[in-house]
């Protein structure tokens, strides 16, 4: 007997924790099918410091095929954190992290795991048709991805989020890395093992609303690029070698007129175009190494990427 555990990142979604719970109970015996050899269920919530009702709803769930856990946070930790604590406590021998808004359908489940029964360590699934996502989503997701394929030293799968079955190897080697900026989607195309993709259509939310908003959306990009890539650093010094040999050739050119010419009255305007265009260009590059200074400077502190509060067994499924 295997067992799965479905990774339930929860902040502020009372709305959706018992319908979510009620079509993976509808859900489940397709799955238990497709094992083949049968399988047990863990539902693992890991509530991430939610000022509503979330907790005490899930501690009145009950499940008709499946265990039901709880872990909570200290406080509000961010998603990514969350995730980590979900996978640092899941006992699955199989590990499926998942939305609780049912935009990730666990009908897809089905076909992972017949995927992982040929052979794949981690199983992606891959958003094909995410026309029920906002316009702004949309455009801001593209734009990432293609940013991200540009810059990433191990590029991330285009419109796959965190919704995935990964076995249990792959799921010990994340949770040996450290990481404190941390963005798992990197982290789960860095480690590498045999992949395979399963394609869905993205649904609307069943109920509540998005928590993500344009500055989690930002930080998340940041945090991406900065910790999958030291590019944008390089680029720098590309370019400021580029201007040195500009600057030089062009100071050789003056000296020598000089010498030929005698002197000549300088214009204010292209002193100040060189002036502010070369300090806008060291402003942005100490921008630049600041971010990433301000990881290391996280990282070296090491303190822990969440705080756990309590772990509760709600409902052993029996």
């Amino acid at each position: 007997m295997k067992l799965i555990s479905l990774v339930v990142p929860i902040y502020n979604e009372q709305q959706t924790v018992r319908g979510f719970v009620e079509r993976i109970d509808e859900v489940w015996p397709d799955i238990a099918a497709a094992m083949e050899e049968g399988a047990e269920l863990e539902i693992l919530f890991v509530n991430d410091g939610s000022k509503d009702l979330s907790c005490e709803v899930i501690r009145n769930l009950k499940s008709r095929q499946g265990a039901i856990r709880l872990v909570s946070l200290s406080r509000n930790f961010g998603k990514e954190a969350a995730l980590s604590a979900g996978m640092h406590h899941c006992k699955g021998d199989i590990v499926v992290p998942i939305d609780v808004d049912l935009q990730d359908p666990p009908e897809v489940i089905v076909e992972m795991v017949q995927r992982w029964k040929e052979g794949a360590k981690v199983v992606n699934g891959r958003r094909a048709d995410r026309s029920d996502d906002g316009w702004f989503k949309r455009l801001s997701a593209r734009a990432f991805y293609s940013l991200f394929e540009r810059l990433a030293d191990h590029p991330v799968h285009r419109d796959v989020g965190d919704f995935r079955l990964m076995d249990r190897d792959a799921v010990n080697v994340i949770n040996q890395l450290s990481e404190q900026s941390r963005f798992n989607k990197g982290l789960f195309s860095w480690i590498g093992f045999k992949v395979d993709t399963v394609e869905y259509k993205r649904p609307e939310r069943s109920a509540g609303e998005t928590k993500w908003r344009l500055r989690k959306l930002w930080s998340l990009a940041v945090d991406g690029i900065t910790s999958t890539t030291t590019l944008p650093l390089r680029v720098w010094t590309y370019l400021g070698a580029t201007i040195a040999l500009g600057a030089f050739l062009y100071a050789a050119f003056v000296i020598g007129y000089t010498l030929l010419q005698g002197r000549d009255v300088p214009g204010f305007a292209s002193i100040m175009v060189a002036v502010l265009f070369l300090g806008g260009l060291q402003l942005l590059s100490l921008g630049l190494i600041g971010e990433y200074l301000g990881r290391v400077s996280v990282q070296v502190r090491g303190r822990p990427l969440f705080i756990v509060e309590s772990v509760e067994e709600i409902d052993d499924g029996t």
